[in-house]
């Protein structure tokens, strides 16, 4: 199966009955099979006029307790951010799929990049937390966007599923499951205020349709959902509490492998690179290598680094200018070297093997 399309299917299987989108390579196969997908399984598909308006319209099917999703790359991922901001303080569930190709501007549309990791964590205004997932193989494009849509729903945010080019395009072997876990949505109770937090921080949500009077905007609210702009205090609180939903979570929702974590030298990966690293440690085995796979970037996982007691070095291959390994530095005294790679090919094992002293 193709990665786009077994990111489609795990779609399906979590339960997605509406994708709003506008094709753009490389991740048009996403929106091509579930305009053929959906319809056969009582869900709708709708082409919008651009980006802007695919998160606005998937903003408003999850309003009507939709499972909804888009997908998109670098230039439409840029005209989403404001939408997307508006999804995060109306505490909207959704997952954006971005299949990312090279920029900046039009750039490489069939080539691979990860240019838009701090994009996804930063690029709408305002302070706040996200979920960012990134799949390595075509068997997590399936598995991670059954856990984007339970996370969205879960925790009430735009969940990312930040993949790239090469993995959207690459076909491999899958094990599609007969089942997959789905996380309820928590609905409103009666006689609560619709934007009014349990302990979870997590407010139950009041699905349109179901008799509930609520008001939904981009402004700062009080837990009616009234606007409520020019209140230095409650807009301290409503912005906090978005934060700390996701980030208290942080090391629950976790997700990351640790291959040897007594190695000094220790290479560091999410995506495509993974597998260039995973080469390596296949071709050397007597050399003991570490290797720290995150599956989740966003929260980033700080306390993973320490799973490495003997690290002297770590090594982050990255198809950008290093944008995780600066984060990954920020956490670290351990020396961090960043290893950039432009133009759409991913590191060749041989590249990566010349780092740690190994000699082809």
């Amino acid at each position: 199966m193709q990665g786009n399309i077994a990111c489609a299917e795990g779609a399906l299987a979590a339960g997605c009955r509406f994708f709003g989108g506008y094709p753009i390579t490389p991740s048009t196969e996403i929106a091509e099979h579930m305009a053929v997908k959906l319809p056969k399984l009582s869900g709708t598909f709708i082409q919008m006029e651009d980006e802007i308006a695919s998160m606005a319209s998937i903003i408003g099917a999850s309003w009507t307790g939709k499972r909804a999703m888009t997908a998109t790359s670098g230039p439409g991922f840029s005209l989403m951010m404001e939408n997307i901001g508006f999804a995060v303080m109306t505490e909207t569930p959704c997952v954006v799929v971005n299949i990312q190709r090279g920029g900046p501007s039009t750039g490489q549309p069939t080539m691979a990049a990860a240019g838009d990791m701090m994009q996804c964590r930063f690029g709408s205004h305002g302070d706040y937390s996200v979920i960012a997932l990134c799949p390595s193989s075509v068997q997590e494009m399936y598995e991670l966007t059954v856990k984007a849509f339970n996370l969205a729903d879960r925790f009430r945010v735009p969940v990312f599923l930040m993949a790239d080019e090469i993995i959207g395009h690459m076909r491999e072997r899958i094990i599609v499951p007969d089942t997959v876990e789905h996380h309820e949505r928590k609905s409103l109770q009666p006689g609560v205020l619709p934007f009014h937090p349990d302990d979870d921080q997590v407010p139950g949500f009041p699905e349109f349709g179901k008799g509930f009077g609520v008001h939904v905007t981009g402004l700062t609210h009080d837990e009616r959902g009234y606007p409520c702009a020019t209140n230095p205090k409650l807009h301290e609180q409503l912005v906090m509490r978005l934060y700390n939903k996701v980030e208290q979570a942080r090391k629950e929702i976790a997700d990351y492998e640790v291959t040897n974590p007594d190695a000094e030298l220790v290479f560091v990966t999410y995506g495509s690179p993974a597998r260039s690293v995973e080469q390596v440690l296949h071709d050397t085995p007597g050399k003991k290598i570490g290797h720290l796979r995150l599956k989740m970037v966003w929260p980033f996982p700080e306390h993973a680094i320490r799973e490495f007691h003997d690290a002297a070095r770590f090594i982050i291959p990255e198809l950008n200018l290093g944008q995780i390994a600066r984060e990954f530095d920020r956490h670290t005294s351990v020396p961090v070297v960043s290893v950039p790679k432009l133009g759409g090919e991913l590191h060749l094992p041989s590249e990566l093997k010349k780092l740690i002293g190994v000699n082809e």
